[in-house]
């Protein structure tokens, strides 16, 4: 669909305005959280999703690529944070927020 309209000029030519409008999405779905109405949270969601898949596109990145890799990487981290709790008597169940933050962390700068 986002090609389609590229190919005859419904695109932009760099990538700010592109920044610009994901910008301007997350803006109205923090409006649309506001109202509690699941139905325009769901049309705003989805235009903000939009949104940065074009950006995607423009950069030339295969945006379900890139988020089966974000997903790899979350999994990695949240099992290091899992272990590192076991290993320490814990559990997920168990720790707080902050715990798991912090071993979070150590595993963003383990890899």
């Amino acid at each position: 669909l986002q090609e389609k309209a590229a190919r005859v000029g419904f695109d932009w030519s760099e990538a700010a305005p592109i920044l610009d409008k994901i910008e301007e999405e997350i803006g109205e779905l923090r409006e649309a959280l506001t109202t509690g109405d699941a139905a325009p949270i769901k049309d705003e969601f989805g235009d903000m999703l939009f949104a940065v898949v074009n950006l995607g596109r423009h950069l030339k990145l295969d945006s379900e690529a890139a988020l089966s890799g974000t997903n790899e990487k979350f999994r990695s981290r949240f099992h290091y944070v899992e272990q590192a709790l076991a290993a320490s008597g814990g559990s997920l169940e168990k720790a707080t927020l902050d715990e798991m933050e912090a071993l979070w962390q150590q595993a963003k700068s383990a890899k």
